[in-house]
This record gives C-alpha cells, sequence and structure tokens, in this order.
C-alpha cells in the first residue's frame, strides 16, 4: 500500500512511494508526529538520479524487515534536495563539518526540534569497507535516544550553536579590483591541469563558472593563459567520454583525470551551463567568422548540447526536465549504470558491420579489454585518432545512435527546476543567436513562458518546480530568482522583447527586498519570509551551479545596465565584495563572482541598436554583431527610435536615415556608428 509519499509531485519522493517504509514528505506534522510518539527522526536526502540513492533504496528502504523496524522506532521523513535545497544545504553544511566530507543520499538523524545529533551519507546493508551496516546504525541510534537522552541533546544543541556562528562576514564597501582578479587567475593557473585540462584531480567536474571567469578575463585584459586554459579545457572534455559523442551532452563529471569514465547522470544544469561556455569560446576564437580548430568544436559542441536538450528534456509543457538516470536497464532486467552508452566491439560489429565497426572503434577508442566495466568501453574522440572520412564517420554515427535508441533509455526526472530552466533560457537564447538557429530562441521563449504562467503568481514570487504544468508546494529560493532572471535578460537582449526585462526586474525587486541583509548587503539563500529551518542557509560559493548569491550580483548588475537603477547597481556592488574576499583563496569555487566581477571592471557596456524595424537587415546585422561581443557582461537593447521596451532606447534616433549603435559605459557615450565592423571592434576589447 503506498505511503504518504504517493501525493507528492517529485519524482523522486514518488520512486519512494511504494516503500514498506513509512514516509514522511518534509513538513510540520511529521516533527510533530516525532514529539507525541517521543522519536527520533531519520531524515533521508537524494534525488532522482542519484546512483547510490536508488542503490540504498533497493537495500534498506524496499527491504521489509528494516522498514518494520524504522516504522517501530523512527519518524522517517524522504527530501528531495532539488525540490528543498534549503533543507539540503542546511544539514549538508552540519554534515561537512561534523565528518568533513558529504554527499548523496545524505542520512542525518534530528531530535523532534530539526536538531541534527548524527550523520552520514551512504550505509550499506551488511558492514563492509569499514562502514557499519544501517540496521547496525539505526540500533545504535535508537539505543542512544532511549538510554542517553539528555547527551544526544547537548550534542545537537552544540552542532546548532556551531552552525549559527558560521556567519559571513566581508568588507561590504569595497569591490574586487583589478589586483584581485588577477591574483584569481594566478590561483587557477596554480590548481591548472595541463596534461589533461581541468582543475584538480580525480573525480574532475566541469568547471563551467570557472571557465566563464576565464573568457572574460581574457577578453578584458587580452591575457592568452586565461583562454589557453578555456580552450584546452573545453576540448578535452569535449573529446572525453564525460562528453555523449553520438547523442550531444554532458555527464554530471568524471570518475578520473582523464575525463575517461563519465558518472553517466545527465543533469540540465550543466548542459545549459556547458553550452553556454562552448558558444561563449566559438564567440571568443571566431573573430569575423574565421574559423579555426578550436571555434570548430566549440560551435559544434554547442550547437550538439542545445539540442540534446530540446530533444531528451523537453517537456509537453516546454519547460525542460531536471536531469536523465545514471542508470538503466541492462537488457537482463538489472539496472546498471551507464548501460545506456557503453560499446564492447562486439555490439559495434552488430551494429554497424566488420569494417564500419573496425573504423568506429579507432576513431571512439572502443577496445576489447574496454574503458568502462566487464570490458565495455565509453566513446571519446582519443588524440591519437587518424583520419576519417567525415561522411563515413555522420554514417557511422547515425547508425550507432538509431542502434542505441532501441536500449531501455535511462529513467528522466521531469521535475521543472526554475533555477535551472533559467540557466537553459539563457544557453539557447545566446546559442541560436550566435549560430542562426531561431528553433533554439523559440524554445527558450517557451520556457520562459512557462515560468511566468505557471511558477510566478500575482505577487511575482516564483515557486522552485512544477511537474506536468502543475505547481509545486515549495517556494523560490534565492538561486531560483538569480537564474530566472539571468534568463530573463538574456532573452530580452536577444529578441528584443522589453517584457523579459521587466519580469526580470520583479524578480531582482524580490530580490533586494526578502533575501539582501539591509544591513551589510549580504545575501541569503532563502528569503526572510521563507521557513524558519534551524539556520538560514547562506553560501556565496559555487557547486554544481552558481551559488544564488554571485548569480544574483550578476543579474543586478546587467539589470542597472539596462535601466540606470542606482538601487541596483549598489546591491550588485556590495553583493560582489565577498568575491573580493573570496575570489584570490578560492578562486575555483566563486567562478561565477569573478565573471561578474569582470563586467563590474569593464562597465558593463551599454549597448542600444535602433533601425525602423526588426526585421530591418542592417539592424539586424548590427543587433548580431552587439550580441557576439566579448566585452565583459555587456548589456544588449534593441528596437525602433520611438520604442519604449527598453530604456536604452530612450532619445535614441537613427543616423543619418540608417540604423545605428549607441555604445555607453560609466556615463560615459562613445560617437554613434552605422558600420557593424566598427561596433564589433568597438566590443571586442582586446
Amino acid at each position: 500500500m503506498p505511503n504518504r509519499l504517493a501525493h507528492e509531485t517529485s519524482p523522486y519522493l514518488l520512486q519512494h512511494a511504494d516503500n514498506p517504509v513509512d514516509w514522511w514528505p518534509w513538513s510540520a506534522e511529521a516533527f510533530e508526529a516525532a514529539r507525541k510518539t517521543n522519536r527520533p527522526v531519520l531524515l533521508s536526502v537524494g534525488y532522482s538520479s542519484c546512483h547510490w540513492c536508488h542503490v540504498m533504496a533497493h537495500e534498506s528502504f524496499e527491504d521489509q524487515a528494516t522498514a518494520d523496524y524504522l516504522n517501530e522506532h523512527f519518524v522517517s521523513v524522504k527530501v528531495d534536495r532539488e525540490e528543498r535545497p534549503d533543507v539540503d544545504a542546511v544539514y549538508m553544511e552540519a554534515v561537512q563539518a561534523a565528518t568533513g566530507q558529504g554527499g548523496w543520499p545524505m542520512t542525518v538523524f534530528l531530535t523532534p526540534d530539526a536538531e541534527p545529533f548524527y550523520f552520514g551519507t551512504y550505509f550499506p546493508p551488511a558492514p563492509r569497507h569499514g562502514m557499519p551496516s544501517f540496521r547496525q546504525v539505526l540500533e545504535g541510534v535508537r539505543q542512544a535516544w532511549d538510554d542517553r537522552r539528555d547527551e544526544v541533546g547537548e550534542v545537537a544543541g552544540k552542532i546548532v550553536r556551531d552552525l549559527a556562528q558560521r556567519e559571513i562576514s566581508y568588507q561590504t564597501d569595497r569591490v574586487p579590483g583589478e589586483p584581485d582578479l588577477a591574483q584569481a587567475l594566478l590561483g587557477l593557473t596554480r590548481e591548472y591541469d595541463p596534461q589533461r585540462g581541468g582543475f584538480g584531480g580525480a573525480p574532475k567536474f566541469p568547471p563551467s563558472m570557472a571557465l566563464e571567469f576565464l573568457l572574460r578575463h581574457h577578453a578584458r585584459t587580452g591575457a592568452e593563459g586565461a583562454l589557453q586554459m578555456a580552450q584546452d579545457t573545453c576540448e578535452r572534455m569535449a573529446r572525453g567520454g564525460i562528453y555523449d559523442q553520438l547523442g550531444g551532452g554532458f555527464a554530471r563529471y568524471s570518475v578520473d583525470r582523464d575525463w575517461i569514465v563519465p558518472h553517466f547522470e545527465k543533469m540540465l544544469y550543466d548542459n545549459a551551463l556547458l553550452c553556454r561556455v562552448y558558444a561563449h569560446l566559438w564567440r571568443a576564437t571566431a573573430r569575423g567568422g574565421a574559423a579555426d580548430g578550436h571555434s570548430d568544436l566549440a560551435r559544434r559542441v554547442a550547437l550538439e548540447t542545445a539540442d540534446f536538450m530540446v530533444r531528451e528534456l523537453r517537456t509537453g509543457e516546454g519547460g525542460f526536465a531536471s536531469a536523465l538516470d545514471a542508470d538503466s536497464d541492462d537488457g537482463s532486467g538489472r539496472h546498471v549504470e551507464g548501460a545506456y552508452y557503453v560499446w564492447t566491439p562486439e555490439q559495434l560489429r552488430d551494429a554497424l558491420g566488420d569494417e564500419d565497426a573496425e573504423s568506429a572503434a579507432q576513431y571512439f577508442g572502443v577496445t576489447e579489454e574496454g574503458t568502462f566495466e566487464h570490458g565495455q568501453s565509453v566513446l571519446q574522440l582519443p588524440q591519437t585518432a587518424g583520419v576519417f572520412e567525415a561522411g563515413k564517420i555522420a554514417s557511422i554515427k547515425e547508425r550507432l545512435l538509431d542502434k542505441r535508441a532501441q536500449r531501455p533509455a535511462p529513467g528522466r526526472d521531469d521535475k521543472v527546476v526554475a533555477a535551472w530552466n533559467g540557466l537553459a533560457i539563457a544557453a539557447l537564447a545566446e546559442t541560436g543567436a550566435y549560430f542562426g538557429r531561431p528553433d533554439l530562441v523559440e524554445a527558450a521563449v517557451f520556457a520562459a513562458d512557462l515560468l511566468v504562467r505557471v511558477h510566478l503568481d500575482d505577487h511575482a514570487r516564483l515557486a522552485r518546480t512544477s511537474k506536468d504544468g502543475r505547481v509545486g508546494p515549495n517556494a523560490g529560493v534565492l538561486e531560483d530568482y538569480a537564474d530566472v532572471a539571468e534568463g530573463f535578460l538574456a532573452l530580452a537582449s536577444v529578441t528584443g522583447e522589453g517584457v523579459w526585462l521587466d519580469f526580470a526586474g520583479l524578480l531582482l525587486d524580490h530580490v533586494l527586498a526578502r533575501f539582501t541583509d539591509p544591513d551589510s548587503g549580504a545575501l541569503y539563500d532563502t528569503a526572510s519570509d521563507a521557513e524558519q529551518l534551524i539556520r538560514r542557509p547562506q553560501d556565496p560559493t559555487d557547486n554544481a551551479t552558481p551559488s544564488g548569491w554571485t548569480a544574483a550580483a550578476g543579474a543586478l548588475l546587467s539589470y542597472a545596465a539596462h535601466t540606470g537603477s542606482e538601487p541596483h547597481r549598489a546591491a550588485a556592488e556590495r553583493a560582489l565584495g565577498v568575491v573580493k574576499a573570496l575570489g584570490p583563496r578560492v578562486p575555483r569555487f566563486i567562478g561565477w563572482g569573478l565573471a561578474a566581477a569582470e563586467g563590474l571592471l569593464d562597465g558593463p557596456r551599454e549597448v542600444a541598436v535602433v533601425g525602423p524595424s526588426l526585421a530591418d537587415e542592417r539592424t539586424t546585422a548590427l543587433h548580431r554583431t552587439a550580441l557576439l561581443g566579448t566585452a565583459p557582461g555587456a548589456v544588449v537593447a534593441v528596437g525602433t527610435p520611438d520604442s519604449d521596451e527598453f530604456p536604452l532606447l530612450a532619445d535614441r534616433p537613427l543616423v543619418g536615415g540608417e540604423p545605428a549603435a549607441y555604445i555607453c559605459r560609466n556615463f560615459t557615450c562613445e560617437v554613434p556608428t552605422t558600420d557593424p565592423e566598427r561596433l564589433g571592434a568597438a566590443l571586442n576589447t582586446r
């Protein structure tokens, strides 16, 4: 019989609706039940495409004996971290502070007052590798709860007090300057892997936000080392197994330093961020349309990744689903990680015949011993690959893709997360504009329309999630407001529709009113009127996505450039004070903030393109040139001289009856130009 999760909208929670565990969703009622029954709370946090979450669910939560023990001695609460990032952040901070590490599934034991006292991640069904079994953990926690309640209370109280003291302090009156960004670049250079690209060792994550900083820093300063690190990292990722060589799109991370074997789940946020990075890399390396190897690769990967998102993640309502699972049926009824994506030489022969299979094996690095498990290989493009005829490779890829489509597909988490859709909107709008793909811009518009129709209420408050067109119960957090505003601002620049600027302004007004500390200018991840947890989460560092803090700073800066709003500009500068504090010390983990700071140092520039109509070819040429400018953080408005769509268009006439572009920054404007080449030279700051 289904448990309480059967009424939830989260695909992850619904996966547990038939567990024999008497799960509760996160709710006041769950903690009231714990108080009434005098039982501790088991908090289990995961997400639908998490491999080890599925493993623990199968081993423990589907096991009747384990469920019976839990139901008798605990109140069990299941949380989807993607729906409740605030709950996840608060308890993950506690786990990391107590154990020095974290991850999912996250297993935390709480008092009925939601105070944590024991932590872990995955626990096996039997003791192994020095880990206790889950049953041993449950018995130990129950015994401590029954026999040493005072001690448990003291531990929980100390943890909560320690968390309360972790407030972030920094000098809000000092914005990052040239020396801070130069020091950040030096820090990235020290951590850079020159042989393989990327930063640090295994596991290796795509450093999307740091790459955006490197591209902007190169654009502003001409630092060739910054561009080289970005180029080489992007090339190594695109040639590695972390990139789907058949269907496009990136996996979550590489388990090795060489980008060969991925953790196979595909997340919307990774692909949105990386699609934009590769589009920006192409913009930086394809000056005047002159292609080279780097720009050709960047163009291909940006478009393939955009097409992957539209083809495999777009929902029936026009939004974008959160993720594809790492696991799928390997054909024998077993769910195995990577089964959908890996190949053996025999499988290549079955799909292609002997001759083409040999070519495919050489081209994609498929070996008899395999690069993954059980003689299977992840497709990659080895650096040693010889010369192959393009038409033949295209045919091989098409046939392999058709063959792969016959395999059981990975599950899809159809939950639409506002923040990640905001990132996708920005990526698709810009990629469509750069490469003449209006269908991608249209997909961005449809997703933005869904967010407005379903996620925004009458007061422009944003809901975190929706599914099947039905809004979820959880309020948006800072990253939702910031990333959706970012997407809307990009869409406004690309489409010339000022309504998206207006919607961005409504969202950013909430950031100022409900997420910003009025005294310090610091930003919180949850609104002032949100549910009160044991701590109000606050984190300016990037994780898998840009931090809400720095994403908000970047969006506030762009909005101020569009509108001239001093309160938004001041709020952006105050928020970026944290980049001055952290950028030189931990640049890998505040890349988005560093990228926003590059925009601040460059102005950012404000570009207004006016023409007799948006369909006019001369206007279109100027508009496209403006969008392709590499000046960090530049904003673009396009319209007719009498348009009231954008503040930047006010008092901007045609020049000699011809379309013209106006460039301003720091309260100073250049002479308007009617020449796309002159405009491009002014916006490509090298």
